[in-house]
């Protein structure tokens, strides 16, 4: 039972990138999943959540109209699309569910799951 983040990497303000969270060992679909970033010396924060089901979505405010969260269930992935990057942007991107959850009404918005993948790093810097 796993989450595996990737589509990192080093951009420059204003750029893109797509992360990417794949699950294995368990049946993502049935589950909210959250995306969050981490930073040195800063409290971690929530980016964005998707329900499941009805795939309701729960931005940050700092990430919306920038973001934005979705998921191939049949894939069993889900996706962070970001624009307009900034360089306040830049951290450690983890994905997580908890599986007592299907919706992002829950404490997974605010605090990991049980669930969660290693991150991938993303750094935006000109």
């Amino acid at each position: 039972v796993q989450l595996q983040a990737s589509g990192g990497g080093l951009v420059q303000p204003g750029e893109s990138l797509r992360l990417s969270c794949v699950a294995s060992g368990f049946t993502l679909g049935y589950y909210a999943v959250a995306w969050f970033r981490q930073v040195p010396g800063k409290e971690r924060e929530g980016v964005s959540c998707i329900n499941s089901g009805d795939n309701a979505t729960v931005y940050a405010d700092s990430v919306k109209g920038r973001f934005t969260i979705s998921r191939d269930d049949a894939k069993k992935e889900v996706y962070l699309e970001m624009n307009s990057l900034k360089p306040e942007d830049t951290g450690l991107y983890r994905c997580t569910t908890d599986r007592a959850m299907p919706t992002c009404s829950g404490s997974i918005r605010y605090k990991m799951g049980p669930i969660r993948g290693r991150g991938t790093q993303v750094t935006v810097s000109s």
